[in-house]
């Protein structure tokens, strides 16, 4: 019988995972898991956890948003042994942007069932100077929306809380800019940014494109999207018309693709990473740790190199129980 580490945050999104927390658990046991569960009581106590206890088990499982996956996927990068234990996902967040790249449902009962079905597939992740992130690293406008935004705001108006909240403290209209010197290969530049971020998900704030095309997130370079600060309010409109159409070849953006990438700039700017605050840096290394984890999921998805479109439209959160698995 395998040992399962299950690690849930009750608060994510709207609670949802107290409706379906017991058909979970019943599932993962007559499948052969044997299952120790842990609510998360804190910030860091996902991540602790698996630090403390995770080399115990032969599964780790985790239900919450992006921040909750962060933490449990830096306590494994961060495990002593090195051991690569199976992660499983059951996305319980406002965003759930890696979730929806790597098309895991939304309904709680059927990502569960993916885990029970044992396909996995392996996934980059990013170091940041000494931290790691799971799918994205940024800074600038808006990007500290999502840890500002209370819980309990998310819960109500999901993700058009942080639009809310975005526009309540008019952001857009106090934007600093920050001069900033990137080095990637052999190339380097500098410019004025108000945004920018290295990426690995084709969805990031809930908006699918801003990472480009044929994203695939275990071939070892990562995408990156910087958008230079407007000189008018002619440039700042087509700026946000370019944004809203996707369209990252645009004059006012730096995009390019890398496995490693240098930035440097004049003063400290705020990261966040996944989503959370991620520090202020000055000088920040990011590289990317190719098939850093395995996750259950298909391996057979486009945007694991495979065939087959991933799942991503399944909105339901209707809460059944699974007769025959």
């Amino acid at each position: 019988m395998e040992k399962l580490l299950f690690i849930f945050n009750p608060l994510s999104g709207k609670g949802q995972i107290k409706f379906h927390l017991l058909n979970i658990i019943d599932m993962f046991t007559r499948n052969g898991f044997e299952v120790t569960v842990h609510p998360t009581q804190a910030k860091f106590d996902a991540y602790q956890t698996v630090l403390s206890r995770a080399e115990d088990f032969d599964v780790v499982v985790v239900s919450g948003g992006d921040g909750t996956l962060n933490e449990v996927i830096k306590g494994l990068m961060n495990l002593k042994s090195g051991k690569k234990i199976p992660l499983g996902y059951i996305p319980s967040g406002t965003m759930n942007d890696f979730a929806k790249s790597l098309g895991i449902p939304k309904n709680m009962t059927k990502a569960a069932l993916k885990i029970i079905g044992g396909e996995t597939g392996e996934v980059d992740i990013g170091s940041f100077n000494d931290e790691y992130f799971t799918y994205v690293a940024a800074f600038g406008a808006f990007t500290d929306v999502s840890y500002e935004t209370p819980q309990q705001m998310k819960n109500v108006f999901g993700s058009l809380a942080y639009i809310a909240e975005g526009l309540r403290l008019k952001r857009l209209s106090n934007t600093k800019p920050y001069h900033v010197k990137i080095s990637y290969n052999d190339v380097e530049f500098e410019d004025d940014f108000i945004f920018g971020m290295v990426c690995n998900s084709i969805s990031v704030g809930g908006f699918k494109g801003l990472s480009g095309k044929d994203v695939l997130l275990n071939d070892g370079v990562f995408e990156g999207l910087f958008i230079k600060m407007p000189q008018s309010l002619v440039e700042l409109q087509a700026t946000i018309n370019a944004l809203l159409a996707r369209d990252i070849t645009a004059d006012y953006f730096y995009y390019f693709k890398t496995s490693a990438v240098e930035i440097h700039s004049d003063d400290d700017m705020p990261w966040t990473l996944d989503g959370e605050y991620g520090g202020n840096c000055k000088n920040v290394t990011i590289k990317n740790c190719c098939k850093a984890i395995c996750i259950y999921t298909s391996p057979n998805s486009k945007i694991l190199g495979g065939t087959d479109d991933v799942y991503t439209d399944d909105s339901s959160d209707e809460y059944y129980i699974e007769e025959d698995i």
